[in-house]
């Protein structure tokens, strides 16, 4: 079955600008996922809105991520078109000379689409983000998967379990064999994760009890992770004037220093 996935545009940017430099076209980013990249609601939250607030010099953007979304559902429920039809309408809004930057779109599916019920297999999964990346490139923008924000469950050695493998897996091979820029948040997310240990961890839970979705102090923490991905990423020249990334949560971040966001 085809699965366009989860994609959207975006410009970074968090308190403390890491480059004032700018370059090329301003960017306009739109935010296609799951619960994990969705606002805070009463199920779900996520970084997306972290990363959008962090958008500075006229950048712009829209999350689009919602609860329980997965590569099929964002594409029947009519959230996919919605994302195309800003990329469409805002292509002669920005900056007319790098137009290869006019949009940076990111894919992060992965939470939902692993589930059993949603019935949906590596194979069609991997289909459904090819397929995305295509759907971007025909609507003008420049897609960006990004893998899925790690759940901070623990083993016994008190270590994240890595329960989303097959899924990053695809996203990277999805994304090489596409020449598409990939965000690795699984990576990174589960990296700090460890670094910080569980108590620290669960300050991040939405409710307590919640080891997927973000409170507003994990929201600013991986929102900025992603802005730093980003920055660091092969687009990174492209958008670093645009991204306000916070100096300090990106230095804790790299040395893997819990901290909470007020």
């Amino acid at each position: 079955m085809y699965l366009s996935i989860t994609t959207f545009l975006f410009g970074l940017a968090l308190a403390f600008p890491l480059s004032p430099k700018r370059a090329g076209k301003t960017p306009a980013f739109f935010l296609a996922g799951d619960s994990t990249t969705a606002k805070i609601t009463s199920g779900g939250g996520g970084w997306g809105d972290g990363f959008l607030s962090t958008l500075v010099n006229g950048a712009t953007g829209i999350n689009f991520g919602h609860d329980g979304a997965t590569t099929v559902s964002f594409v029947q429920g009519g959230d996919w078109a919605s994302v195309l039809s800003e990329v469409k309408n805002h292509t002669g809004a920005y900056d007319p000379y790098v137009t290869i930057q006019l949009v940076l779109i990111v894919n992060q599916f992965g939470h939902n689409d692993q589930k059993a019920a949603a019935n949906i297999s590596i194979a069609e999964f991997s289909t459904n983000l090819a397929n995305m990346v295509s759907d971007v490139h025909t609507a003008g923008g420049t897609p960006i998967l990004i893998t899925s924000l790690s759940r901070r469950n623990y083993n016994s050695s008190g270590l994240i379990i890595e329960n989303l493998a097959p899924q990053v897996s695809a996203t990277i091979s999805v994304g090489s064999k596409t020449s598409t820029t990939v965000l690795h948040l699984n990576e990174e997310s589960t990296k700090y994760l460890n670094a910080i240990g569980e108590d620290d961890a669960y300050e991040y839970n939405r409710v307590e009890g919640d080891y997927t979705h973000l409170n507003v102090a994990g929201q600013t923490v991986f929102g900025n992770m992603v802005g730093w991905l980003l920055g660091e990423s092969d687009l990174g020249a492209g958008v670093e004037g645009f991204l306000g990334l916070n100096e300090t949560i990106v230095k804790d971040i790299e040395g893997g220093v819990f901290i909470l966001p007020s």
